[in-house]
This record gives structure tokens, C-alpha cells and sequence, in this order.
């Protein structure tokens, strides 16, 4: 078994498209410090638009936009003083083209949650009057994400949702489809039954003709899921189609969802044991193909003693995979689709969580005058410890399988790793960085008394090249690589801290 590296990240899933070997070199560029960008500075980095590099920020009541040039060089801040305060904003999502930015925005005024969208042009000022899309009555105060709101790959189609729990039994969904100019599109009201407490939904996506997809399971608080069916909305359809999974007596452990947009096909997959809460055995795996309305794949891969001994790490052979989550699917333009697993854990005298504990949490439904959010919030909101007990995080091995479009298992390949820190993770995991030829793979290793920026790149027939760590980090700044964003095909913003500040680095590849 061949050695590898990182193949994940936490947040946006990645298509990708290799075919050709190619080598490629680094270039880095720092943005200086802000007075006003401490470590308690909440941001999202928006994309390149127009030439410039935009960056969202928030800091207690103030909001606003960063302008970088191709030197990140600060060339502009937009105050954004439309938005209510922090207190009063629930939740930003920003959708980033060429040469304008969509910004929809939820905030709470009088019990009412309103869903605005605003259009920024390249300097992040507003173009134009501010766009309501929907209200909502929640009847008390509101902290909670109330609206959904997914993009599609290729950016022509942004969906809205929400879903009251109001009635037992029966979910109330509000689906709106608007296009790249925020013209609604269409709008369903749909009854999806929810006929056993402990059923929940997942996250809601959206493919490129405008087809909504989304998953329902059945879980006992922090448990393993013991029934679950993919549900879809096709486009120009008002009725919403169902797929039950067939688990066979087996147990999934996290729904993880991904569009094939080339192939119109919906991909699902989970790690799954045999037993009720016991060790990881393998992954579940389902490809539906939309056009024919059939699952083309449906079934179990086992991990093997071989991938099990080198993915370990500290635990047994038995237990290898007990503390992996599926971190990314990687669609290809064969049908082929790549999986990245890590193992991820925390160590403190006083926790005692386990994976149930981290993934699922207690369920929190009925919130908001019963309107819910299947998502969570992927905004990254500041280093804020999170909780005040002393705790280590961890982020070892690394996972990586690739899978042809009938489900055989291709390549494996493990990057053995031991990261942790101590009241956050935000310099743990890795980054994906796809130049089209190679998927580069960055995350931070430990050198002495430094955290170095590493650079290992794969290529589709797997074999992969540990290239030389960047070694002018000398100047003090640390990466959180897993927080970075790829804005073009050659370009990644990475948020760094640097004496107390949060900055920016550019990294180019030539």
C-alpha cells in the first residue's frame, strides 16, 4: 500500500477532472494585518470577482467588505450598514460570479425572519435596491437559522427553502427557484410525511437544472441511522419522488450527498457497521441515476486487513476506523467518484464524547415556531473556543479511495499524519487546491518549533508526489489550510494568523 496525502476538506465539495501529469510551482503573497481583524473576527472569503479578491467580515455589530488586489494589497473596505446588527443577522450566504456577487441574508425584526438578497459588484458595493424573498412569522425571537440556501455547480440556479414541523407527522416545505439574476423561477409547496418522531431531513441541494435533492432519515437521537431514502424534486415537477436505501439490517453512520452534474446522477454515501453503534466496517454506497429514475449502484465496500493496518494509526485493526468521517466526495466526468475519509478525535480529561457525540449531537427540531433549517451554518465564525473545558483536538490519517461508476474499488491510498492542538482546530486538516492536471493537497505539519505549509499532489491514476514544504513561513504567519477557498483554477485565498491577526495569503500556482 502506497503512501499518500490529505484528499479533504471541511466545507464546499469539489467535481473534478484529471487526466494529464504536470508539476507546478508556488507562489505566495500576504496580506498585511488590520487593526480590526483580531482573532474574534468572524469572515467568509466570497471569491474573485472583477479582478479583486472580496472578503466577508464581521466584528461584534459591524459588517464588512474587504477589497484585495492581485498583490493583496487592501484597496477598498465597503461598510455594509444595510445588514441589521449581529444580533439581528441569522445567517450570510454569499454566490460569487465574474463580476457580481449575490449576498442573501436572513435577520429577525418583530418576530417576522426576513430572506433579502443584494447584489455587490467587484468593490462590494451595493448595485441596486435590496430584494426581499420571502418572509416568515415566527411567533418569538429568533437565533436559529430559519431559510436554506443552496447554488448549483454551475451557478445558474440559487434555491431558497424552508420547512415548518408545524403539523405531527407532515413537514411543510417551501422550495423557491430563482436564476443568476434572482428571477424567481418557480415556487412548490410540498408535504414530505415525517410519520415516526426520530426522522429527520438532510441537507437540501440543488443540480443544475434546477432538480432539488435532499435525504430523510430515521434516527434515535445519537444513534446510527436504521432506515433512509434519497427524495428529489425534479424540475417542473410538483410532485416529490422517493428512493429508499436498502440498508439490509446494516447501520449508516452519516449521510454525506453529492451531485453529479456530467453524469445526472445523485450520489449518497456513509460509513456503516453491521451492528447497532459498533466499529466502522465500510462504506455505504448509492448512485442514482436521475435520467432513468434507477438506482445504477447500490451496495457495500468492506475495508480490508491491508487498508485497515495502515489507516490505524494509534488505534487496533479492528477499531481503524472508528474515529473516520467521510470529509469529500469527489465526482468524476467517467462516473467515477473518489472518497476522503479522516480520523478525527479530542482528548480531555473531562469529555467524554464519541462519534455519535461529535456527528449528530441531540436534535434540536421544533425551533423557530416549528420552521427548521436542515442546515447547519458553514460560515466560519471566528477561533472562538469551543467549550471551556481543556481540550485537544486531533487529525490524523487520511483515507483515500477511488471508485468506478459500477462502485468498484479502484486505488487506495492512506497519508499517515498526526496533527493536534490544544482549544481549537483552526490550523488542523487540509485544503484542496485542483489545477486541472494534478488535486494538490495542503495541510500543515509540524517541523521543529513550526507549522510548515505541505504540498503533496495526486493524479488520476493515483500516483502522488510529496513536494517540498514552503519553507518562507519563517515570517511568523500560520495557515488554517480547511478554511482556504480556490477563487480561480490556479488561485486559493488561505486565511493565516499572524501576531494576533487574522490575514490572508495568497497561493498561486504557475
Amino acid at each position: 500500500m502506497k503512501k499518500l496525502a490529505k484528499f479533504f476538506a471541511f466545507g464546499a465539495i469539489l467535481a473534478i477532472s484529471l487526466f494529464h501529469e504536470q508539476s507546478f510551482g508556488q507562489r505566495i503573497i500576504y496580506s498585511d494585518p488590520e487593526k480590526d481583524d483580531n482573532r474574534r473576527l468572524n469572515f467568509e472569503i466570497i471569491g474573485r470577482v472583477g479582478g479583486n479578491f472580496l472578503v466577508f467580515k464581521n466584528n461584534r455589530s459591524r459588517s464588512w467588505i474587504t477589497v484585495m488586489d492581485e498583490e493583496m494589497m487592501v484597496t477598498g473596505k465597503e461598510e455594509l450598514g444595510y445588514l441589521p446588527n449581529a444580533d439581528k443577522t441569522i445567517n450570510v450566504d454569499f454566490f460569487a460570479y465574474p463580476e457580481h456577487v449575490w449576498m442573501i441574508y436572513q435577520f429577525e425584526r418583530r418576530n417576522v425572519v426576513y430572506c433579502v438578497a443584494a447584489k455587490l459588484d467587484r468593490l462590494g458595493k451595493r448595485v441596486g435596491d435590496l430584494i426581499e424573498l420571502d418572509t416568515t412569522h415566527v411567533g418569538f425571537a429568533s437565533d436559529n437559522r430559519l431559510y436554506a440556501v443552496a447554488g448549483s455547480e454551475d451557478r445558474r440556479k440559487i434555491a431558497v427553502i424552508k420547512i415548518n414541523t408545524r403539523e405531527r407527522g407532515l413537514y411543510r416545505m417551501s422550495a423557491m427557484i430563482f436564476n443568476e439574476k434572482m428571477d424567481l423561477i418557480r415556487k412548490n409547496q410540498l408535504f414530505i410525511p415525517m410519520e415516526d418522531r426520530n426522522e429527520q431531513l438532510g441537507d437540501i441541494e440543488v443540480d443544475n437544472e434546477g432538480s432539488l435533492v435532499l435525504t430523510r432519515f430515521q434516527r434515535t437521537f445519537n444513534d446510527n441511522i436504521a432506515k433512509a431514502s434519497l427524495l428529489f424534486l425534479k424540475a417542473g415537477v410538483d410532485t416529490l419522488m422517493e428512493h429508499p436505501l436498502s440498508i439490509e439490517g446494516n447501520w449508516l453512520d452519516n449521510l454525506q450527498l453529492k451531485i453529479d452534474n456530467f453524469n445526472k446522477r445523485y450520489i449518497l454515501t456513509s460509513l456503516y457497521s453491521r451492528e447497532r453503534r459498533g466499529g466502522i466496517d465500510g462504506y455505504y454506497f448509492l448512485v442514482y441515476d436521475k435520467a432513468r429514475s434507477v438506482a445504477a449502484v447500490e451496495r457495500l465496500h468492506t475495508f480490508t486487513d491491508e487498508v485497515r493496518q495502515e489507516a490505524k494509526g494509534n488505534a487496533t485493526t479492528k477499531t481503524a476506523f472508528n474515529d473516520y468521517f467521510i470529509r469529500h466526495l469527489i465526482t468524476r466526468r467517467d462516473g467515477g467518484v473518489l472518497v476522503g475519509s479522516e480520523s478525527y478525535y479530542t482528548t480531555s480529561r473531562a469529555n467524554t464524547w464519541n462519534r455519535w457525540d461529535y456527528l449528530y449531537g441531540s436534535p434540536m427540531w421544533g425551533m423557530n415556531n416549528f420552521y427548521v433549517s436542515p442546515y447547519s451554518n458553514r460560515m466560519w465564525w471566528g477561533s472562538m473556543p469551543r467549550n471551556q473545558q481543556a481540550v485537544r483536538y486531533h487529525a490524523d490519517n487520511v483515507l483515500i479511495q477511488s471508485f468506478s461508476s459500477s462502485g468498484e474499488l479502484e486505488w487506495s491510498y492512506v497519508i499517515s499524519k498526526t496533527q493536534f492542538d490544544d482549544e481549537t482546530d483552526d490550523l488542523l486538516s487540509f485544503q484542496l487546491m485542483n489545477t486541472g492536471g494534478e488535486l494538490h493537497v495542503l495541510y500543515n505539519q509540524q517541523e521543529r518549533r513550526d507549522k510548515l505549509l505541505n504540498d503533496i499532489s495526486v493524479r488520476s491514476n493515483g500516483q502522488a508526489t510529496r513536494n517540498p514544504a514552503l519553507k518562507n513561513l519563517d515570517n511568523g504567519h500560520q495557515f488554517m489550510p480547511s478554511r482556504g477557498k480556490q477563487v480561480s483554477n490556479r488561485i486559493m485565498i488561505i486565511p493565516t494568523v499572524y501576531r494576533g491577526y487574522i490575514c490572508f495569503a495568497k497561493v498561486e500556482y504557475n
